[in-house]
């Protein structure tokens, strides 16, 4: 039984993020009231002002300067790499608001039902509900979503990726992945599972670390009286990321299946994209390109080699 407050390493992955640093760190005491808690922060090589807002604004932080933009695992990995002793491990986008007390919440829940990763209820900026929990991509929910669109075909039982039915965030709920916003991950879990996979660069990552956690045993749960705000980046209006997505997801679907399955997989990631295309979406059109100019899907890569910083290409203050 523990006898003392446990501790948290709240780490933050930035990138020209000066401008979301003041509020984000103004949530962190009220959310992890009651908690011992230190902050690290890998910065990936901002040409703005973030370092001077961090070193400003949380001068007991932990910064580390990667001296390249390498992604989000990859900062992540280089944060909870030189975070100071911790029993979890606070993963944060800097864009994301935490609710008084939510942490607390999300480690009540991660020991009492024995998970590896617990996730919040996620608002949007303006407060309105944000459908954050998945099921795992399969051909039949591609198929779904292309046909019918996500939103809709998240109603229908287990047919959809997303869950789109308010009902599954109103109590403690075992989902085999959430949107990596915001997650609390058990040390035994980070033990288990390793580091965040950096071959994918954006979006992807947190889906590959959790369906990664599940096979080895660690459930993901959402803590429904856990709550943070996400004020949310531009994936949905950016056609560059909105296509580094889509093709994100299918890379990580071939490198779970067969190639016969992947192909499938990707023709109805295809059919979507190209259906929005038709229709004037801006973002479908470059995501079709990508799709279409793929040429490793006969590929079924596994983990990217973790490349160590090299002495001195790292710089981390205090």
């Amino acid at each position: 039984m523990r006898g003392s407050p446990e501790t948290i390493a709240v780490v933050v992955v930035t990138y020209n993020s000066a401008r979301l640093l003041p509020d984000l760190i103004a949530s962190l005491a009220p959310g992890l009231a009651g908690l011992d808690w230190h902050l690290t922060v890998a910065d990936n090589a901002s040409s703005d002002d973030t370092v001077e807002v961090l070193r400003r604004k949380a001068p007991w932080a932990r910064i580390v300067e990667t001296g390249r933009n390498g992604g989000y695992a990859a900062g992540i990995n280089a944060a909870v790499a030189v975070a100071g002793p911790h029993d979890a491990v606070l993963v944060l986008n800097p864009d994301v608001r935490l609710a008084p007390n939510c942490v607390p919440e999300l480690l009540a829940v991660l020991r009492r039902r024995n998970a590896g990763i617990t996730v919040p209820r996620i608002v949007r900026a303006n407060g309105d509900f944000s459908p954050s929990l998945r099921r795992e991509p399969t051909i039949l929910r591609a198929l779904g979503d292309a046909v019918l669109g996500a939103d809709r075909v998240g109603r229908i039982g287990r047919l959809g990726e997303v869950i789109t039915d308010r009902r599954w965030y109103a109590r403690e709920t075992t989902v085999d992945w959430a949107e990596g916003s915001i997650m609390l991950i058990d040390r035994a879990c980070w033990a288990a599972c390793g580091r965040w996979d950096e071959s994918f660069f954006l979006y992807s990552e947190e889906t590959e670390f959790a369906l990664r956690a599940r096979d080895r045993g660690f459930a993901m749960i959402l803590a429904p009286r856990a709550e943070a705000r996400h004020l949310e980046g531009d994936s949905a209006t950016s056609p560059r990321l909105w296509a580094l997505l889509t093709l994100n997801r299918v890379r990580l679907y071939r490198r779970r299946h067969r190639l016969l399955s992947a192909v499938v997989y990707w023709a109805l990631v295809l059919l979507r994209e190209v259906s929005r295309a038709l229709v004037g979406n801006r973002c479908s059109r470059f995501a079709v390109k990508s799709l279409l100019s793929a040429r490793r899907l006969r590929e079924a890569p596994g983990p990217a080699s973790v490349h160590p910083s090299a002495a001195g290409a790292i710089n981390v203050s205090a």
